[in-house]
C-alpha cells in the first residue's frame, strides 16, 4: 500500500495537470474560434470558383478551349502533400492522417510516390521509416498565408506542367466540428472540375475518368476572352484550393485539442476525486492501526 506522502504528491501533481490541460483547453478554444471564421469565409469563395471554372469548361465543350492544369495523363508519377501539425496533444488529429498516408502508399505500391509534408509530426514519422521525402513547408503549418499557400501551388504546378508529377494529392483532417473531423484524400492536379469526379486511391496509375455530359447552359459573353478567363482562374483556384486545405487542417487541429484537453481535464478531476478517496481510507486505516497499538500496549502494561 502507498504511503500517505506518496498520495498526496500524486493528488498535488495530478492537479498541476489538470491546470495545464484546462490552460491550453481554453488557449486551443479561442485560436479555434478565429480559425472557424476564417475557414467560413474562404469556403464560399472556393466552392463559387469551381463552379465559374466548371460552368465555363462545359459551356465551351466542343471549342478549342482548355488549360493545361486541367489536362489529365495516366498517372505515373504522383506527389502527396501531407497536413499535420508541429505539435502533439491533439488526439488522434496527427494519427488519422498519417494512417491515410500510409494506407495510400500501399496501395499505390506500383506508383512512383513522392511525399512532400507540412507540419513536423508527419515529416518525422515518415522520414524515420525511410519514405522518399521530397520537401517540408514547415512555414504554413501554424498561421497558413494565402501568399505562401499560392506560391507553394505554383511550385507545384510548375513541376505538373513539367512532367515531373503526374498527379498532385492532398491528404488533411476537414473540419466540420469542434469534435468532429473528417480525414480527405483530394487531387489538387489536375485539378478537377465539378463535372468530373475526382479518382479515387485505386484509380492512381490509371487515365483519369473523362467528364460526365451535363445539360446545356446558359452562354454569357466573356472579356476579354474565354480563354484569358479560363487562364488567370485555374490558377487561382488551384492556390485557393491549397489555401482552404491548410485553414481546414488548422481548424481541425485546434478543435481536436480543445476535444482532448478537455476530455484530459475530466479524467484528472476524476482521478484526484479516487486518490483522495484512496488517501482518506488509507489515512483511516493509519489512525485505526496507531490507536490499536496503544490500546495493546496499555492492556500489556496492566
Amino acid at each position: 500500500m502507498a504511503s500517505l506522502r506518496d498520495i498526496r504528491k500524486r493528488i498535488r501533481s495530478v492537479k498541476n495537470t489538470r491546470q495545464i490541460t484546462k490552460a491550453m483547453k481554453m488557449v486551443a478554444a479561442a485560436k479555434l474560434r478565429k480559425a472557424q471564421d476564417a475557414i467560413t469565409a474562404a469556403r464560399p469563395y472556393a466552392q463559387i470558383l469551381d463552379q465559374i471554372i466548371s460552368d465555363l469548361v462545359v459551356r465551351s465543350q466542343g471549342e478549342e478551349l482548355a488549360h493545361p492544369l486541367l489536362a489529365s495523363r495516366p498517372i505515373r508519377k504522383v506527389e502527396v502533400l501531407l497536413l499535420t501539425s508541429d505539435r502533439g496533444l491533439a488526439g488522434g488529429f496527427n494519427s488519422n492522417v498519417i494512417r491515410r498516408a500510409s494506407r495510400f502508399l500501399y496501395e499505390n505500391s506500383g506508383v512512383q510516390v513522392e511525399l512532400s509534408t507540412v507540419g513536423r509530426k508527419g515529416n518525422d514519422f515518415f522520414r524515420q521509416r525511410g519514405q522518399q521525402m521530397r520537401k517540408d513547408f514547415g512555414h504554413l503549418s501554424q498561421k497558413p498565408d494565402y501568399n505562401q499557400a499560392a506560391a507553394v501551388a505554383e511550385e507545384m504546378s510548375a513541376r505538373f506542367l513539367k512532367g515531373d508529377v503526374d498527379a498532385v494529392y492532398i491528404i488533411y483532417n476537414e473540419f466540420i466540428s469542434a469534435i468532429n473531423q473528417k480525414v480527405t484524400l483530394a487531387q489538387l492536379l489536375p485539378l478537377q472540375t465539378l463535372s468530373v469526379s475526382a479518382p479515387t486511391a485505386a484509380q492512381v496509375g490509371q487515365a483519369a475518368p473523362q467528364a460526365q455530359p451535363t445539360p446545356d447552359l446558359v452562354d454569357f459573353k466573356y472579356e476579354p476572352g474565354r480563354q484569358e478567363v479560363l487562364d488567370r482562374l485555374v490558377p487561382q483556384a488551384v492556390a485557393i484550393k491549397l489555401y482552404r486545405s491548410l485553414l481546414e487542417s488548422v481548424a481541425s487541429e485546434h478543435g481536436s485539442r480543445m476535444s482532448a484537453m478537455e476530455n484530459a481535464t475530466s479524467n484528472a478531476t476524476d482521478m484526484i476525486a479516487s486518490l483522495s478517496l484512496t488517501y482518506n481510507r488509507t489515512r483511516q486505516a493509519v489512525i485505526t492501526n496507531e490507536l490499536m497499538e496503544i490500546v495493546s500496549g496499555a492492556e500489556a502494561l496492566k
